[in-house]
């Protein structure tokens, strides 16, 4: 019997303004995609709280796109119980201010794995993925004003 049942590996965006990851995993039954950001460092994720706040119309037109839904379904990832200290219980975006992770994913058949245009449809399903991480850059790579970090 293997150890792993699976294949996997996963490769970070190429720059430090270009954040984020993606994964791949390739298993009976249990293969697909994820991209975006499994565990953010507190600052990090004290930022994206700072940017739904001042802007989750923005998130949730992002999050809403059509492209995004229909191959991803939405953002996944794991949540507080309840209202990360300092925002109120009642907040407009609470659902997003509650988010500890920020991931995109979508799942392949066993059909889809082994059909021959399989590695075109990840590739598709990475590049789709493409503005979120983008996005999701943007907001890590500048200060609350904007303003950028790295220069």
């Amino acid at each position: 019997m293997p150890y792993n049942t699976h294949w996997s590996g996963s490769f970070k965006r190429a720059t430090k303004k270009l954040r984020g990851g993606y994964y791949f995993r390739i298993e009976p039954g249990n293969s697909g995609l994820v991209g975006g950001f499994w565990g953010p460092v507190p600052d990090d994720l004290k930022r994206i709280r700072q940017d739904i706040d001042a802007d989750y119309p923005t998130w949730r037109d992002l999050l809403g796109d059509k492209t995004l839904v229909e191959t991803f379904g939405g953002l996944l990832g794991e949540r507080v119980g309840s209202a990360p200290r300092g925002y109120a219980k009642d907040h407009p975006a609470i659902d997003l201010l509650r988010y500890k992770q920020f991931m995109l994913r979508r799942i392949f058949s066993d059909e889809e794995v082994l059909s021959p245009d399989f590695v075109y449809k990840m590739n598709d399903g990475f590049k789709k993925m493409r503005p979120f991480l983008d996005f999701m850059s943007s907001v890590l790579t500048t200060d609350v004003n904007g303003v950028d970090l790295i220069g």
